[in-house]
């Protein structure tokens, strides 16, 4: 077989996607919290679940929910990834943890870094607790908690 019949195995192609997005008034609302150096949450009337980040509505219920509540930026790890390969574009250099973190107050975990600890020590369960950028450096992005490192003694 010539190189011309050989079968196609594989192919490289260049691709570019540009996203936009728009907050809308409860994320605008997580967001200026955040800003602050704050976490804040909505619970939904009736069911009473605290949901980090908020969405507006209830997606158990269906409601929407406009009560804010201050959640705390402790939590515990309750699921949690390892990635070993590296992604195209992104800066963090393989290993690094991502971890469904239950922030104290809060129903529903949000997905965030972890690090400070070596990957053979990640738990299910581990208390955790946000390490914030330098708040000269805030804005208006969950990016201001660059991480969640262990709590010591926990």
């Amino acid at each position: 077989m010539s190189n011309a019949e050989q079968p196609v195995t594989g192919i490289e192609v260049p691709i570019y996607l540009q996203y936009e997005f728009t907050a809308g008034a409860a994320l605008t609302r997580f967001l200026a919290s955040i800003s602050e150096g704050r976490i804040v949450g909505q619970r939904c009337p009736e069911c009473a679940k605290v949901y980090v980040p908020p969405r507006g509505s209830c997606p158990r219920c269906g409601v929407p929910t406009d009560e804010e509540v201050e959640v705390s930026d402790h939590g515990i790890i309750e699921s949690f990834t390892i990635t070993h390969i590296p992604l195209p574009g992104n800066p963090l250099k393989p290993p690094f943890i991502a971890a469904n973190i239950l922030l104290d107050g809060a129903d529903i975990a949000c997905l965030h870094l972890v690090s400070e600890l070596e990957t053979d020590k990640v738990r299910v369960g581990m208390p955790v607790r946000a390490h914030w950028k330098p708040r000269e450096e805030w804005g208006y992005t969950f990016e201001n908690i660059t991480y969640f490192k262990p709590i010591e003694g926990a």
